[in-house]
């Protein structure tokens, strides 16, 4: 099955206890990183209005009992995307203790690592804030690809990878790793292999989280309830199975396979042709030195680096091409409102709202049942038919006093009203009240492209063209999502 498996099987398997052979690594990348914003601290306002009050649509990952707490993506006021993990009531009791390690993981700042960039610390509620990796987990891409395996050379680079962030944070004093596995592997737009940052947190009070199945989990963990950093290493010898099977093996089962040399059942067959017996062979070993029962007999990180560093492949070929993932580069093409906004027509943005009317816009469908409740709900209903008129006679002034009416007395919810006025503050020449505006349409309806392209069109008003190319590149995301889904 796998790649040269049944030469892999006869060949040099030199058992458990050799030594990792050293190889000099003759790059010594520097990829310490000084221009990523330092450590802040978010209010809790902050952080509900970047994930649009915590939206069912914004949830990006969800982790069970012993570590309860939910990962949203969000988006900061300057337009940065963020993962944001909101940590259950229960954890983290103590504030100060909180602060402190989100403090001493946020000074860290590594091309390898999704790098924490601030947290919130208000009453009972604890939140990470952390860039955001857009393109899934090692653990969709290995286990649940939908397009094409991952190739080996990209395998290869996770490992070392990874690797070169667990040594940056060891030396940096945060030798400790929570739960070390494909979830916790990241990559960003240009698909190179990041290392989550939230695994450098304690998940919980007392510091003892290990929230993995206890088959995979470190002997020493099961014995003491603590990791070490050799735990670390454990744990890494885990993932350099899953790379080289495609599959969560048990390190048990993976030790007695390498131990019958039956390693054809260890190897993922998607990777035939693609690798040397040589290179699996060493792999292979790498991997059961990492699992040694003992914790002394495990490699130190350096040892692991300098073995991993001669195994890379097509080195020069950029991951986001081995990935088979489209560069951040690329042209996406816009729709007529695309265009509109990037080019700031109002006249044509104006145009297509009017087209497009209610049609996108769930609690107006309603309105007409609700006609007859109240003389005030009679009055507000008025308000919104009245600035319908006025915006589309392009009275934008009417428009904006009879849409505030409708608004201010809050019964209904109504993106389109704001993302209408939003337009008729920019004819106005009032962008901040327009940007403002997309922004509450978005808290509405979090993953409604229309929000988003009028958010665009107010940044590119304010000067904010970094923002803007960024958020327009959003909204034709959500648009192309909203039509493959319909």
């Amino acid at each position: 099955m796998g790649c040269e498996s049944s030469k892999l099987a006869s060949c040099c398997w030199t058992g458990e206890s050799g030594p990792i052979h050293e190889a000099q690594n003759p790059d010594e990348e520097k990829n310490e990183v000084s221009d990523s914003p330092a450590f802040c601290e978010f209010t809790f306002e902050q952080l509900r209005i970047a994930t649009s009050a915590f939206a069912v649509e914004n949830i990006v990952s969800e982790h069970g009992e012993k570590a309860p707490n939910v990962v949203y993506k969000g988006k900061l006021e300057n337009q940065k995307p963020v993962a944001v993990k909101r940590f259950n009531r229960s954890a983290w009791p103590d504030s100060r203790q909180f602060l402190e390690e989100a403090r001493a993981v946020g000074q860290l700042r590594n091309n390898r690592l999704a790098n924490l960039l601030g947290c919130c610390c208000e009453g009972d509620e604890r939140l990470l804030v952390a860039e955001f990796m857009p393109k899934e987990t090692l653990a969709k891409h290995l286990f649940h690809w939908d397009t094409q395996p991952m190739k080996w050379a990209m395998r290869l680079r996770v490992a070392l990878y990874i690797a070169q962030a667990l040594e940056y944070c060891t030396g940096k004093g945060r030798a400790l790793y929570h739960d070390l596995n494909a979830y916790r592997i990241l990559f960003g737009e240009d698909g190179d292999p990041r290392l989550s940052c939230f695994g450098l947190m304690k998940n919980s009070r007392d510091g003892k989280s290990y929230s993995t199945n206890l088959a995979f989990t470190p002997p020493e963990y099961l014995r003491t309830g603590r990791i070490t950093p050799e735990s670390v290493i454990f744990s890494f010898g885990t993932l350099l199975l899953d790379l080289l099977s495609g599959k969560h093996i048990p390190p048990s089962h993976a030790l007695d396979l390498i131990k019958d040399r039956n390693l054809e059942m260890l190897t993922d067959s998607c990777l035939e042709g693609q690798f040397s017996t040589d290179d699996g062979t060493e792999l292979v070993r790498i991997a059961s030195r990492c699992l040694q029962y003992e914790p002394r007999e495990r490699p130190n990180l350096k040892s692991l680096i300098s073995a991993l560093y001669p195994l890379q492949k097509e080195t020069e070929v950029p991951s986001q091409v081995l990935m088979g993932i489209s560069s951040d580069g690329e042209t996406m093409p816009l729709s007529p409102l695309g265009e509109a906004c990037l080019k700031t027509d109002l006249t044509a943005i104006h145009e297509i709202l009017e087209a497009l009317g209610y049609k996108d816009d769930g609690g107006a469908a309603t309105e007409l049942s609700f006609q007859m409740w109240t003389d005030q709900m009679l009055e507000t209903l008025n308000s919104k038919k009245k600035g319908d008129v006025a915006f589309k006679n392009k009275d934008f002034s009417a428009a904006i006093e009879c849409y505030t009416q409708f608004i201010d007395v809050g019964t209904m919810a109504s993106p389109t009203v704001f993302v209408r006025r939003s337009l008729s503050y920019l004819m106005s020449d009032m962008p901040q009240e327009a940007l403002n505006d997309t922004v509450q349409a978005q808290v509405i309806s979090p993953v409604w492209h229309i929000a988003s392209y009028l958010q665009a069109a107010s940044l590119f008003t304010l000067g904010r063209e970094n923002e803007a190319q960024i958020t327009l590149r959003e909204a034709a995301i959500l648009e192309e999502e909203k039509n493959a889904s319909s």
